[in-house]
């Protein structure tokens, strides 16, 4: 048995996000074509003596207690594989934009999950942990796989697909957040009133054709989410070149895909002016990683 173990927990970003129905359970059905890209929190588990689960935060406005996800993937993990309730700390360094549509919570509870397989030596497959993960967050089993993935259900079902051409992805979260129930929420109220092309974005994804994939990228939230300074964000994004630009997850989030790093550095300094967070990375294959393991 180990002691710690310490796992990058990489964003995500939605190429594609489509609500096909909301179903009898009150959960919705979607469609999600997902990437992992290379922002990241750093989540340490440790064994500590005593029975409580401890978390620690690099920034404020987190909370410490069962209300944060990687408190609950934690319990769900001791649940899981019958292990009576031990104690740890977790230690969550963040770099991923809060509430910001990348799935920063989601990643950390992903890697709690990653990292307590390691330190109980329970040799679960990712489709086994993917199924503790699915009773934390609908994103939990991808952030837990990565890379390119089609989800579908709620998010549970996870499908290959081929992976993302390298390139350089500039994310911008203006300074305000979205709240996911309110947004699922306003799709239950007014509906949509487009429907994304999803098999032609299947075709592009699996042909590898980044400008194919770039001109079908769409995000349904986008019809009826108010977001700050999105028509700027997007006209900078364009204005340098990007193959194209999409809202991530319920928003804020807007990001933009170029095959240029110039244009896509220059883009970064443009949008300090109506972004919080502007953060240049590329696709990565992954949705966790593990970097240290303690004896």
């Amino acid at each position: 048995m180990k002691s710690r173990a310490t796992v990058k927990a990489f964003a995500k970003i939605n190429l594609m996000l489509d609500i096909n129905y909301k179903r009898r359970d009150n959960y919705h059905d979607l469609f999600m074509i997902m990437q992992s890209v290379g922002v990241y929190d750093t989540v340490t588990v440790e064994k500590i003596k005593g029975k409580n689960i401890e978390i620690t935060c690099n920034i404020g406005d987190i909370p410490l207690d069962e209300r944060n996800i990687a408190y609950k993937a934690a319990v769900q993990f001791f649940k899981a594989n019958k292990i009576r309730k031990t104690g740890i700390h977790i230690d969550i360094v963040k770099r991923i934009p809060h509430a910001a549509g990348l799935a920063g919570g989601s990643a950390d509870g992903a890697a709690v999950i990653v990292a307590l397989n390691q330190i109980f030596e329970t040799d679960l497959s990712d489709d086994e942990l993917c199924k503790i993960g699915v009773k934390i967050g609908a994103d939990v089993p991808f952030c837990i796989k990565g890379g390119t993935l089609l989800a579908q259900g709620i998010g549970e079902v996870l499908s290959n697909v081929k992976p993302l051409r390298q390139c350089y992805i500039v994310l911008a979260k203006p300074d305000c957040s979205v709240n996911t129930g309110k947004a699922y929420a306003q799709f239950d109220e007014f509906g949509k009133t487009h429907n994304p092309n999803q098999l032609e974005m299947l075709k592009a994804v699996q042909s590898r054709n980044l400008n194919e994939i770039c001109a079908r990228l769409e995000n349904v939230f986008e019809q009826f989410i108010e977001v700050d300074n999105r028509i700027q964000i997007k006209e900078i994004l364009r204005e340098h070149s990007a193959l194209g630009v999409c809202m991530s997850g319920s928003g804020p989030t807007i990001y933009g895909i170029f095959d240029n790093k110039e244009c896509a550095e220059k883009s970064v300094e443009n949008l300090k002016e109506y972004a919080k967070d502007v953060i240049l990375c590329r696709p990565v294959n992954r949705g966790c990683k593990i970097i240290d393991i303690t004896e």
